[in-house]
């Protein structure tokens, strides 16, 4: 009953839909399908071994001291016209660009997963600004479909201040069965670009993969996000393997201003779906970055590694390829305009 009457898991899309994304060359059999060959076929009985690891109380993988966060006024939004971001850990952020406010992979709630029962809690004990405290919303964009990216309680809370959602091929479908009007909801293939609100957008290919529910896995789209304003330029990686894509990337759009790089919830055993920190580190230079931030870390526990692996492998690697890193405070202000530094190591224990 839960699998089939849930809210969680949305909505499949539609046969119409289904019929449209079989003229794209990168659906075949009922699926979207990766650019780059891509090993999604762990062996069931790996599978079955990782099981006990993954529900180990291992204390390496979340902190274990208060874990430090700023909070964020709402009225600190308002007053600022530089561009500028703010980070809530994982991989959402507000952006603030050209007077515009732009959600990215807003997922709010506590737990990743289609129940609480089934994951494990996030890191800070709270948001460092509630979402009924954000401005009027005038883009949400998506990257993928998974729970850690993509949350119902959360579009429940955007959804009547949001503007516009720009969303992978599909994701339409989930958003539209919970509530949001159609005519707010922009679905995008790879590649694909837009301009909107004096904006432009270009949602461009990863290496992974998607689904909500049992068996639809490859049923909607998965990617990163080109966000250009009058001055600055920037680049979302959501989720990805890394691959040839990110070249391409960079000498389609780029260079950027700053970039956001996936860096977290790896194993060697799928490593085709998320980037290792080394990994993480070259893509950035593969894409053009002027400066990076790691991102999908410091927020839930969803890999096996320790919980500060990512940041602590990513500088080493980024400072051998000479590319400039952040690791902000969740919470704090990121201010795209101005030279960046690395700062304090927040995620060290005191």
């Amino acid at each position: 009953m839960f699998l089939n009457f849930s809210s969680q898991f949305g909505k499949a899309p539609s046969k119409e839909d289904t019929a449209e994304f079989e003229k794209l060359p990168y659906y075949s059999d009922g699926k979207f399908q990766n650019l780059i060959p891509t090993n999604m076929d762990m062996d069931f009985w790996e599978s079955v071994k990782l099981l006990p690891e993954f529900f180990k109380n291992d204390p390496t993988r979340k902190p274990d001291f208060q874990f430090p966060y700023d909070r964020v006024d709402s009225l600190q939004l308002t007053k600022n016209s530089l561009s500028r971001l703010i980070w809530f850990g994982h991989s959402a952020f507000l952006l603030q660009m050209d007077g515009k406010n732009i959600l990215l992979d807003p997922m709010f709630g506590d737990v990743p997963a289609p129940h609480p029962w089934l994951g494990k809690k996030r890191y800070a004990a709270s948001l460092p600004i509630e979402v009924e405290k954000l401005p009027e919303i005038d883009l949400v964009l998506f990257s993928h479909d998974h729970y850690d990216h993509l949350d119902y309680e959360s579009v429940q809370k955007m959804k009547d201040k949001t503007k516009e959602f720009y969303v992978p091929l599909g994701v339409g479908s989930h958003l539209k069965s919970w509530g949001v009007a159609p005519e707010k909801i922009h679905e995008m293939n790879w590649w694909q670009e837009a301009e909107t609100q004096d904006l432009f957008l270009a949602f461009t290919p990863t290496r992974h993969f998607s689904g909500r529910g049992l068996g639809d896995r490859f049923s909607t789209l998965w990617g990163s996000w080109v966000i250009q304003g009058n001055k600055e330029k920037i680049y979302f990686s959501g989720d990805s393997g890394y691959g040839s894509h990110f070249k391409e990337i960079g000498e389609k759009y780029g260079p950027f201003d700053f970039a956001m790089m996936e860096c977290g919830q790896y194993n060697e055993k799928w490593k085709d779906i998320h980037m290792m920190p080394e990994e993480t580190a070259q893509a950035a230079v593969d894409i053009q970055a002027r400066a990076m931030m790691p991102i999908h870390w410091a927020a839930f526990t969803l890999a096996l590694h320790t919980w500060t692996d990512p940041v602590e492998r990513v500088l080493v690697k980024a400072e051998e390829l000479n590319m400039s890193i952040i690791v902000p405070k969740i919470g704090s202000e990121i201010q795209i305009s101005k030279e960046m530094q690395l700062g304090e190591k927040w995620w060290i224990k005191p």
